[in-house]
C-alpha cells in the first residue's frame, strides 16, 4: 500500500528513477567486487567525462570554410 501523500510521478521522472535505480546497482556491484573507492573514483571520472563532453553522442565534425 502507497502512503497517502505519495505524489504520481512525470514520465520524465520515473525515467530518471530508473537511472538511479541502475546506477546504485551498479555502485554496488564496484563496491563488492573492487572496493567503495574504485567505485567513488569511477563515478568520479564519469562525472568528469560527462561535464568535458568526452561521453554522449559522438559530436558532428565541424567543417572549417576558407
Amino acid at each position: 500500500m502507497k502512503p497517502a501523500d505519495t505524489q504520481t510521478l512525470t514520465d520524465e521522472e520515473k525515467s530518471k528513477d530508473l537511472f538511479f535505480q541502475r546506477i546504485a546497482a551498479i555502485g554496488g556491484e564496484m563496491i563488492e567486487e573492487h572496493g567503495k573507492e574504485f567505485a567513488t573514483g569511477a563515478f568520479v571520472l564519469a562525472a568528469r567525462w560527462i561535464s568535458e563532453g568526452r561521453m554522449g553522442p559522438p559530436k558532428k565534425p565541424t567543417v572549417l570554410q576558407s
